[in-house]
């Protein structure tokens, strides 16, 4: 199982993405629709003064049952291991071992 702290600081950078969310969309809007040099870079500016954490791209997937940050199958959210465990035991509907 992963570190609960690593756990609990991606969840606290989950919540500040969604309340950060409309702001940076706007901006971002804006950037784009922006023609003059300067205005772009006033914009750029703002962007950059948003908290870090609140880009969506600080998220880290993670496995829901163990927390682990590797091996994620977005699909179910579980890591490898779980999966696996999981759709033997019959856990997961349509999930079939394969055979050829």
């Amino acid at each position: 199982m992963a570190k609960k702290s690593m756990i609990a600081r991606d969840v606290k950078r989950k919540k500040m993405v969604e309340r950060f969310s409309v702001k940076r969309a706007a901006l971002k809007a804006a950037f784009e629709a922006a023609a003059d040099p300067m205005e772009r870079l006033e914009i750029h500016r703002k962007i950059q003064s948003l908290p870090r954490n609140s880009a969506p791209n600080r998220v880290r997937n993670r496995c829901w049952a163990t927390g682990k940050p590797r091996g994620v199958y977005r699909d179910f959210g579980l890591c490898r291991n779980q999966l696996r465990d999981r759709a033997h035991k019959g856990e997961l509907p349509g999930v079939v071992k394969s055979s050829w």
